[in-house]
């Protein structure tokens, strides 16, 4: 006996057959949270529809989802998420600016805090 295995998407949204090639998978985040919903393309419509007022008013921000590869290597960072040159330049102000470092190890919140106040 043959068997038959037929995968249908279905619309998130109406629950309606979504037909091969008409419909797409929307990826989105709102306030932290990360979403995706499968719609049909008319329902995908609306949903451009609804959300490209608040598209265009809102600044675009840069995330990093690995869907593209670095074509150059990622620069080394610290717990602080500064980098090793960032944390040397942060040390060395210190120090010009009579704040006890240590040459390493952790640099104190309100060194850094000050540091970033002055730039």
């Amino acid at each position: 006996m043959a068997e038959k295995l037929i995968r249908q998407l279905i619309d998130d949204l109406d629950g309606k057959p979504i037909d091969d090639g008409f419909g797409d998978r929307i990826e989105f985040s709102y306030q932290g949270t990360d979403y995706v919903i499968d719609l049909r393309a008319t329902n995908a419509e609306k949903f451009d529809a609804a959300v490209k007022p608040f598209v265009d008013a809102a600044a675009k921000v840069t995330t990093r989802r690995g869907k593209k590869s670095q074509l150059t290597s990622p620069q080394a960072t610290s717990g602080s998420g500064r980098s090793k040159e960032t944390l040397q330049a942060i040390r060395d102000w210190a120090a010009k600016n009579g704040y006890e470092v240590a040459p390493r190890g952790r640099i104190k919140a309100e060194i850094i805090d000050a540091f970033d106040a002055a730039h």
